[in-house]
């Protein structure tokens, strides 16, 4: 059986910024039955919180109160954000605790379908130091994944194909997307590319491929951003330019040298490639098949015409798949109990698809306990604590039937890709 000793201060902080609340905001979300110095003490390993206070912590939190005891399974790293100082320190918490705790939950589930260290993820493969090394790099890596050189038809299928995680954040103004790693003792067990959500499909892809470039390439011997010359960010354009649109056919689309390019055109490459008018533009400046003046004439164009937020002849964007095929997958194999799988699906994996099909971390979206825990917060504070204590009465025997875990419907061995246990059935 866990004891309250066991109980991680670091995963409550996780959780915490997670959701964006403060220690004062988690001390009134469990009725005030804790304050926020406690709260904080806690998060520093200088105290424990009993068992009615974890229950109202995990409720607060909308997870189980297990996940309060779980070590991390891997540790995450991220790369350079995208307009990272318009986004501010304490969103850019908000975002990483997030996305720490959704790559943790996929490697879990990857861990159980057996597909951790089943395919190389590209991690600072290629060292680049000029524009023709990060061409290399896009040619190469479209090699290895056996792309050839056509449009790429969903950029999203194409980096969950190759073990990839792509993950949505909805909410953040100012956010494009970071890319992160997941280690286990220096191995790497994951990797994902993360994206701002309400884009249009042309901006969401270039972030995608951007990101990926971030994951692939190694820029240790390029200068910073904005140093008047060929700098890292750069190399990552540069890169995820020609993964979208490889030199050799775009230059028999276009041609070698055009004096002017006319928007018709422009719209029916953005079309092909899947690539915003743009970043088109950018990509043909950086092949000299146009002026730089020429671009130069474009980019006034395109302010003059409110564009640069909103094109024209928008494309829809991509939607990720891979968790809720793999959940499907290991619910029916019976690797998952079905309480697991509608907890990740938001509905009954029996039911069929949810509204959009897709998967994110929409900092609007509700926890499955919201109504719940508004409903509490609405109680004045006595029958608030009269609720608590009664609720950790009754899971007195919690922890250790999580630990056992739970006998699945099919037979056999079951695994609660929350809970890492075996157990006979």
């Amino acid at each position: 059986m866990e004891t309250t000793e066991n109980v991680k201060g670091d995963r409550i902080r996780q959780l915490r910024l997670g959701r964006g609340m403060t220690q004062a905001d988690l001390a009134e979300a469990t009725g005030d039955l804790v304050s926020k110095q406690m709260i904080s003490r806690y998060e520093r390993g200088e105290s424990r919180p009993s068992p009615s206070v974890i229950e109202g912590l995990a409720e607060a939190f909308g997870v189980r109160a297990v996940d309060l005891f779980r070590e991390p399974v891997a540790e995450v790293t991220f790369d350079a954000y995208r307009k990272y100082k318009r986004l501010g320190k304490r969103k850019q918490e908000r975002i990483e605790r997030r996305v720490e705790r959704e790559l943790e939950r996929r490697i879990r589930l990857q861990d159980l379908l057996g597909q951790i260290r089943d395919a190389p993820i590209p991690s600072r493969e290629w060292e680049v130091t000029s524009p023709e090394d990060a061409e290399e790099a896009a040619e190469a890596l479209r090699r290895r994944w056996q792309l050839g050189l056509a449009p790429i038809a969903s950029v999203t299928e194409v980096l969950e194909d190759h073990h990839v995680h792509v993950i949505q954040i909805s909410g953040f103004n100012h956010f494009d997307g970071p890319s992160a790693r997941a280690w286990d003792e220096g191995e790497l067990l994951a990797a994902a590319v993360i994206y701002g959500g309400g884009r249009a499909g042309e901006r969401q892809r270039l972030t995608l491929a951007h990101e990926l470039a971030h994951l692939a390439l190694d820029t240790e011997g390029l200068p910073a951003e904005n140093q008047g010359e060929f700098d890292a960010e750069d190399a990552v354009f540069r890169m995820g330019g020609a993964f979208l649109a490889p030199r050799d056919p775009l230059l028999r689309d276009v041609g070698q040298k055009r004096q002017s390019i006319q928007l018709q055109e422009l719209l029916l490459l953005k079309e092909e490639y899947g690539m915003s008018i743009q970043a088109l533009l950018y990509r043909l400046k950086d092949l000299e098949v146009i002026s730089k003046y020429h671009h130069k004439q474009w980019s006034i164009e395109i302010n003059r015409q409110g564009w640069r937020t909103s094109e024209p002849e928008e494309l829809p964007p991509e939607r990720p798949k891979w968790l809720r095929r793999s959940t499907y997958r290991a619910y029916s194999e019976g690797l998952i109990s079905e309480e697991k799988a509608k907890q990740i699906l938001g509905e009954s994996p029996d039911g069929g698809e949810g509204p959009d099909g897709g998967e994110s971390l929409d900092e609007e979206e509700p926890s499955p306990t919201l109504t719940q825990r508004r409903s509490l917060m609405e109680l004045p504070v006595e029958e608030r604590r009269q609720v608590l204590a009664k609720q950790a009465e009754e899971m007195k025997g919690h922890y250790e039937d999580t630990r056992s875990g739970r006998t699945g419907e099919q037979g056999g061995a079951v695994y609660d890709y929350d809970t890492e246990e075996e157990t006979g059935g």
